[in-house]
């Protein structure tokens, strides 16, 4: 029994022979092959990020929620910008409920330190341990940053297009209104946090 080819999932043809998603009337074949490659290229750059991502996840072992907040307390850390619980639970997108949850796994595993915040004595401030940091630092956050290697190896006009292209590819795919995702989200209920 045959499998279908990991680049085939990208292939207009392949996911489209009826023409029933996109009309390629008018379109010269040789387009469309490059386009495709294209795709092909943009999914193979997907699933090097997810691999990155779960690697980076069973390293450091953390659910993907964990690394966003430990990623978001790195950035305060560089900004010189107090970590807070409020900012954490509003860059996740999750309740305070779930943020608690999130900052007490966090804290049992060494990976985060709470103290009174010094000008509210109602609030808390939330900082990356320096262990966890500079692990972080050191394997992840090296492994991600070599992406501007190869964005470096571009000519401004080529980042531009680079640019402008991900920007309209982003602006075609986003979310909105579809009733098909709307009613997804509704049967989902809120989000929550990795367990």
């Amino acid at each position: 029994m045959a499998n279908v080819e990991r680049s085939a999932v990208y292939d207009v043809e392949a996911s489209d022979p009826q023409h029933r998603l996109i009309d390629r009337s008018g379109m010269a074949e040789a387009d469309v092959e490059q386009i495709t490659e294209l795709m092909t290229a943009f999914g193979q750059l997907r699933d090097a990020e997810q691999e990155l991502s779960e690697a980076s996840r069973r390293y450091m072992r953390l659910g993907a929620t964990d690394m966003k907040a430990l990623h978001y307390l790195i950035i305060c850390r560089h900004r010189e910008i107090l970590g807070t619980p409020s900012g954490i639970a509003e860059h996740l997108s999750i309740s305070p409920a779930a943020t608690t949850k999130l900052l007490d796994r966090l804290e049992r595993g060494g990976h985060i330190t709470r103290a009174p915040h010094p000008r509210d004595r109602r609030a808390q401030t939330v900082s990356i341990t320096p262990e966890t940091y500079a692990s972080a630092m050191e394997t992840v956050g090296r492994q991600q940053a070599k992406r501007f290697h190869a964005a470096a190896r571009l000519t401004r006009d080529e980042r531009d297009v680079v640019i402008r292209f991900l920007r309209d590819t982003r602006n075609e795919i986003a979310l909105g209104g579809e009733d098909w995702a709307d009613a997804a989200t509704k049967a989902d209920g809120p989000s929550s946090v990795d367990d």
